[in-house]
């Protein structure tokens, strides 16, 4: 046998192992109470420089938007982490399609907002694109 091999062979052997201790680990971390002052300021940081390099309107929707996910229930909260994986995986033009008809039917009453889903959902993807080019949505304020 190779040595290519035998490394090969023993990283397999290996890998159940790798997995383990990493699940191990991540069970073994403790609750934000008992977490060190250390342990907290490296979890707080990337949010304290993201809130310094905002502006004021954008400062006010981070605090808006922790304020709902602290009141959602757990279910909720993994709703809208599906959602925003969903949307993470949308392709650039179904994502200006999405932001073209929420623009659209944000202010409609219930029933219009329905029924232009519905209108949507029948279109063909020629009909979709035209439509969008008749109603773009506004233009991307950068990354959130």
């Amino acid at each position: 046998m190779s040595p290519r091999t035998c490394l090969l062979a023993l990283l397999l052997a290996l890998a159940p192992l790798a997995a383990s201790a990493q699940a191990n680990a991540a069970a073994d971390l403790p609750a934000w109470d008992q977490l060190t002052a250390e342990q907290r300021e490296l979890l707080l940081a990337p949010v304290r420089e993201r809130w310094n390099r905002s502006e004021p309107d954008r400062r006010a929707h981070m605090l808006e938007h922790a304020r709902r996910w602290h009141a959602m229930t757990p279910e909720q909260r993994e709703h809208a982490r599906h959602g925003m994986k969903r949307w993470r995986n949308l392709p650039p033009e179904k994502r200006q399609q999405a932001r073209a008809l929420f623009e659209h039917t944000r202010a409609m009453p219930e029933a219009e907002r329905r029924a232009m889903i519905q209108r949507w959902k029948a279109m063909t993807p020629e009909q979709r694109k035209a439509w969008v080019e008749a109603h773009p949505p506004r233009e991307e304020e950068g990354a959130r």
